[in-house]
């Protein structure tokens, strides 16, 4: 019998499961056996491995429906040396086919791997996992529609909640270390009975504090409140973030907190009333808010690599290609992995402006999160 082993590289997303569900079905489908390595490729070396394939369809709808990742996920990092251990391993343990899912890191991570894997006949392919959708060569990553949702919902209710209350200048903190993808989804919040928000704060933007402040004044002396949205990775023209980052290990940082940062400063320089929020991991394990959408083309991305381990394509990533906005179609394909593949892509120029988003971008996503998805709300006000 041939045999697979799945591992999850990264942050979770409110889709990740799914991912793995389509891949699973696949391979059940084929007869492989599938074990998967809990918490991260890295931990094949000490054992943890489980076998997961003996789900129904009910388990895998259910599995598609999961928050976090089911089979763990790491941030390990790997010396070169490493990738020849564990392929070495991977052969021993008579493994056929590995598949990855995760972002940038965990692609890198799993083309390197292929490359030790395929002298030992084993085919490695990818699946894409980024809420924060900054891999290329992808329409968009599966998880950043329903992190979108989340982040657009919520700041619709706070504007709703604003509106009613219009006491104090509100700041969100979006997840978005160098690319403004999340961040920028928060321009679909305003209706037409509450506009906002009223800055968008993106990373591909140099933060300036002065031009900052001023506009939170300009909005404050017109409306008597405003609603900030801004990316957890603001930095100064000369790269510094404007809050330290409280611990880093290569591409894993825990950054300070911008939000209250930005609060703080609108309160001391300004005199205004003010407060934070930060949804963090709330805004990637939510279930409440997953996307149907995100959660389909997850499981075909899924489904996509996993065929195409079957066929021997060593080193190839699943994308979705948009095939059409009206009504939105897509489909799954296949890309090798290749450094293009692995550059951040940050929001293009023509998508953002200094303090929010052009209709260019908003083209682009609104045929991924739908106006009837966020919510139609009654205010008298």
């Amino acid at each position: 019998m041939k045999k697979a082993l799945l591992f999850h590289g990264g942050g979770p997303t409110a889709v990740l499961n799914s991912s793995l569900a389509g891949a699973l079905s696949v391979l059940q489908q084929a007869g492989v056996r599938t074990d998967a390595a809990i918490c991260g490729i890295a931990h094949v070396m000490d054992g943890r491995i489980k076998t997961i394939d003996t789900m129904d369809q009910a388990a895998l709808d259910r599995l598609s429906r999961s928050p976090g990742s089911a089979i763990g996920s790491g941030r390990d990092h790997l010396e070169p040396e490493d990738y020849r251990l564990i392929a070495k391993r991977l052969s021993e343990l008579g493994y056929d086919y590995v598949i990855s899912s995760g972002g940038n890191g965990t692609m890198d991570t799993t083309v390197r791997l292929a490359g030790e894997c395929g002298k030992l006949g084993i085919t490695v392919t990818g699946i894409p996992k980024t809420m924060d959708n900054d891999l290329s060569a992808t329409d968009h990553s599966p998880g950043y529609i329903s992190a979108a949702l989340y982040m657009a919902a919520s700041c619709r209710e706070a504007l709703y909640d604003l509106n009613g209350l219009p006491i104090h200048v509100v700041v969100i903190e979006a997840f978005g270390r160098n690319a403004g993808w999340i961040t920028a989804a928060s321009a679909l919040a305003g209706t037409v009975d509450v506009a906002g928000p009223d800055l968008i704060l993106l990373p591909e933007c140099d933060f300036d504090e002065d031009a900052f402040l001023s506009r939170v004044e300009e909005v404050w002396k017109e409306k008597g409140h405003a609603l900030v949205v801004a990316s957890e990775g603001l930095h100064y023209r000369d790269g510094r973030p404007i809050v330290e980052p409280v611990f880093q290990v290569g591409r894993s940082v825990y950054f300070g907190d911008v939000s209250s940062h930005l609060s703080q400063l609108i309160t001391r320089r300004l005199g205004i009333k003010s407060r934070s929020e930060k949804p963090g991991i709330l805004s990637r394990s939510s279930i409440a808010w997953q996307s149907v959408l995100d959660r389909k083309e997850a499981f075909e991305c899924g489904a996509a690599s996993a065929r195409a381990a079957l066929d021997g394509q060593n080193a190839v990533m699943s994308v979705i290609r948009r095939l059409s906005d009206s009504p939105y179609e897509s489909s799954a394909g296949l890309v090798a992995i290749s450094s293009e593949i692995l550059e951040e892509r940050m929001l293009p120029q023509e998508f953002h402006t200094g303090f929010g988003v052009t209709d260019d971008y908003l083209s682009w996503i609104r045929p991924l999160v739908r106006e009837d998805e966020l919510g139609q709300f009654t205010t008298f006000i």
